[in-house]
């Protein structure tokens, strides 16, 4: 077992690191930038150390400044968290040179299944269903009009590097597709240092399903259950259940098995998501695997009581799973919603400044990952997550009443947040029924996102 970890994150998953490390009696070393000297995950580290300036190239993406930190203060693993170098198989492979083990699976599964491309080759030749598109990056619009008529629209663009929406665009015609795909190419190259880009068949009204997946080295792989993901802005996530109202147990069982299958063909240790797409027939495809602890982890652990960053340390440090597919049992229903410094009236404008009041909901079934406080100035420079909201109850009703009420607990002042945004969407009937298809936020505000 590892004796110190660096966490190269900050935020919330660096609070749930350190929390799970400090059980483990593993020492922690945080990392910060010059923006986050007052933060919470520097003051409950056992060390810290600042690794540059305020913007994210200058600190949680300089990999030189992480690995000296690393050194300098003798640690023996490194937990990437989620975002930042959470994916990045260069910053695994250096930091296996080190000598310290990267908390994740090896660089060469990450940069196997970082490119999607691949990942859909490689799935398409194990039997795993893959929505029709391209198999290669697509050289220039003649050839991206060509699959497109081949596949019909509409067609997605889709970075093959990419994630969290960006470089993505959905086109109706060939006028929009032909404007889009230079911006995605843009944008590609922009985040990810990769251009290309593929067509892909844009399924409608689907659900978004994803199976959480533990390996250990030695190839033993399990799935723990499905999250369904389906509320979401601009192929962003909003709010996240397990389990999923769209999945019965029949179902479960073969998303489950295929998930497991994708792993173990690409040789995956540790924690990793394999993420599907559900229609309304009951089809589903395989989209993408996330090499990384998902920021949704909290809803899974409160359904099957397996503490996922423990299991991610234990496993990465050689242990052995030390539970089998027929131990995994979901219990209740468990709900998160993202609580994010945003403007949901005003088109999700970032909305950073000073917390003056702070209150943050408890009682029964309530769950609060979070990392800000009363006096916390929250800066312009990282994503705009402030905490995660999750809800336990026997059923899915009991978890949204618990959800609604603690939703109006949840102050946070004076900043805009998502917080209303939440309350309108747990007071819908159609949200209550599970009626959720990938379109619904954008439905719900009448297209006015």
């Amino acid at each position: 077992m590892f004796s110190k970890i660096l966490i190269a994150n900050r935020g919330e998953i660096a609070l749930r690191v350190i929390r799970a490390c400090k059980e483990m009696a593993i020492r922690t070393v945080a990392i910060y930038s010059e923006a986050d000297r007052n933060s919470l995950h520097v003051r409950l580290a056992d060390e810290a150390i600042c690794v540059g300036g305020p913007k994210a190239e200058q600190s949680y993406l300089n990999i030189p400044a992480i690995v000296s930190a690393a050194e300098i203060a003798d640690v023996d693993g490194i937990h990437p968290g989620y975002g930042f170098l959470s994916q990045n198989a260069h910053f695994a492979e250096i930091c296996e040179s080190c000598n310290i083990t990267f908390i994740g699976p090896s660089a060469q599964t990450i940069r196997l299944l970082g490119d999607k491309l691949a990942a859909k080759d490689l799935m398409r030749k194990i039997g795993i269903p893959i929505i029709p598109g391209s198999m290669a990056a697509v050289k220039n619009k003649d050839d991206a009009l060509k699959t497109a008529r081949r596949i019909h629209y509409p067609i997605i663009i889709k970075a093959a590097a990419g994630g969290g929406g960006r470089g993505m665009r959905v086109c109706h015609n060939d006028v929009r597709l032909v404007s889009a795909l230079t911006t995605c190419q843009v944008e590609a190259e922009a985040n990810f240092g990769n251009s290309d880009v593929f067509v892909e068949k844009y399924l409608e009204e689907p659900r978004h399903i994803e199976f959480q997946i533990l390996a250990d080295r030695a190839g033993h792989t399990i799935h723990v259950g499905e999250r369904d993901c389906t509320i979401q802005r601009r192929h962003q996530k909003l709010i996240e259940e397990a389990p999923s109202p769209a999945v019965d147990s029949k179902l479960r069982r073969k998303m489950g098995d295929l998930a497991v299958r994708a792993a173990k063909s690409a040789g995956y240790s540790t924690v990793g998501t394999v993420e599907f797409l559900l229609d309304r027939t009951g089809a589903f495809y395989f989209i993408e695997m996330n090499t990384r602890i998902q920021v949704e982890h909290p809803v899974t652990e409160m359904v099957t009581g397996i503490d996922l960053i423990k299991e991610q340390i234990r496993m990465a440090a050689g242990e052995s799973l030390s539970m089998k597919q027929d131990d995994v049992v979901m219990e209740g229903w468990a709900i998160e919603c993202r609580v994010n410094a945003e403007d949901p009236s005003n088109g999700f404008s970032p909305s950073p400044g000073r917390i003056t009041f702070l209150h943050q909901p408890g009682g029964p079934g309530v769950r609060v990952d979070s990392y800000v406080f009363a006096g916390y100035d929250v800066p312009p420079y990282y994503d705009s997550l402030l905490a995660k909201l999750i809800t336990k109850g026997d059923t899915r009703q009991d978890a949204i009443r618990v959800m609604q009420r603690a939703l109006d607990e949840f102050i946070i002042e004076p900043l805009r947040t998502t917080l209303p945004l939440h309350r309108q969407i747990f007071a819908d009937p159609t949200f209550w029924r599970g009626q959720l298809t990938t379109d619904y936020l954008e439905r719900l505000l009448g297209n006015g996102e």
